[in-house]
């Protein structure tokens, strides 16, 4: 009988304490460790921490509280986690697109940075070698004391960033590489899929990035053609022109470039030559400049651009008169960068380097 009402009670203690456990779980109540999310975009790729933010508390932390040589949470509660959008490397190492649990190995040295294929653990207690996707080492570093621990994206560049995570006087870095043109050139295919393939904007942006970048140029030149054939205009056959000039097909881009000249306003045909001086193409943007001079020699732009024609042959006089008339000439909202230009021209400086 005894032995009955033991089992009994310790049943009902458990079934209290499973209750309770529910209750906390459920219910939307303070966390010791709060939830915190961080992210950074590197080109078109998005990257995604969560984590929970355990604090210091007066505890001696790396070697006591996070054991040495054991698989730590690398946070508190549930998995921390990390999404990417699109492949990325960790370290130098190649990793697909998703959402990792993330995990750590500390030592007094080096630390081991685990991404698995399992994100949805509580914590690292059921972390199982078998699932990972990714094992790299790095070194961690002394920082600035930190009471609650953080993630933060730190040395941002096109390419790449680094997420580190700092806690008491530890700092983590892990380096993060997106291959940004190959991602871009990838998303523009599925993109020209939606409704954006019915807009001559959408193809002529897709043909303009994949020439800027120096990527597949037979693809810049197919995407072009598709946004002629959307809308035959100024800023599409300018494309065109510019993906030919490159490919070396020559003769093909002089008969586009005639089309584009006789069609273009003296905005259109200034932002075609400037654009042609910021790739380094002096020679054929003068030719365009000439063009408009004579299109419309008594246009604010023809001035500025025979102010930068005479720079460029060391003639400042002439420059600066005519950049005078230019700024004379110039909206309101104009006026105060043309003014600029006589000045440096004034001082004998070279406009067209910038």
């Amino acid at each position: 009988m005894r032995r009955h009402i033991t089992i009994t009670m310790a049943i009902v203690i458990f079934a209290l304490t499973a209750l309770s456990s529910s209750a906390q779980s459920i219910l939307d109540t303070p966390r010791p460790s709060q939830h915190a999310s961080v992210g950074q975009r590197i080109g078109i790729t998005d990257i995604t921490i969560n984590y929970s933010r355990p604090l210091v508390n007066n505890r001696k932390i790396w070697g006591t509280l996070v054991p040495y040589g054991e698989v730590w949470r690398a946070g508190a509660n549930e998995n921390t986690t990390i999404s990417f959008s699109d492949p990325v490397t960790i370290e130098g190492k190649p990793l697909a697109e998703g959402t990792y649990g993330l995990h750590m190995i500390p030592t007094v040295n080096d630390w081991t940075v685990i991404l698995s294929k399992n994100h949805t653990s509580w914590g690292s207690f059921t972390y199982n070698q078998s699932e990972d996707a990714l094992r790299v080492s790095v070194k961690p570093q002394a920082a600035d004391f930190h009471e609650a621990l953080v993630y933060e994206f730190e040395n941002v560049k096109p390419e790449s960033a680094v997420a580190v995570l700092k806690w008491e006087k530890m700092a983590v870095p892990i380096n993060i590489g997106v291959d940004v043109n190959q991602v871009v050139a990838e998303s523009l295919k599925n993109q020209l899929r939606t409704g954006a393939r019915y807009t001559w904007e959408a193809w002529d942006e897709a043909a303009n990035y994949l020439l800027d970048h120096n990527l597949d140029l037979n693809d810049a030149l197919e995407d072009s053609n598709h946004s002629i054939q959307v809308e035959e205009r100024f800023e599409t056959l300018m494309t065109k022109e510019q993906i030919l000039d490159k490919l070396g097909r020559k003769e093909e881009a002089m008969k586009v470039r005639e089309k584009v000249l006789a069609m273009g306003n003296p905005l259109q045909l200034h932002t075609y030559g400037r654009q042609l001086q910021i790739h380094g193409q002096q020679d054929q943007a003068f030719e365009i400049f000439r063009v408009n001079m004579k299109k419309n020699p008594d246009n604010w732009l023809a001035h500025s651009e025979a102010a930068r024609i005479s720079c460029a042959s060391g003639d400042y006089d002439g420059a600066v008169k005519e950049m005078k008339l230019a700024a004379n000439g110039a909206p309101q909202d104009t006026k105060g960068y043309m003014e600029m230009l006589v000045r440096r021209l004034e001082a004998k400086e070279d406009i067209n380097r910038q």
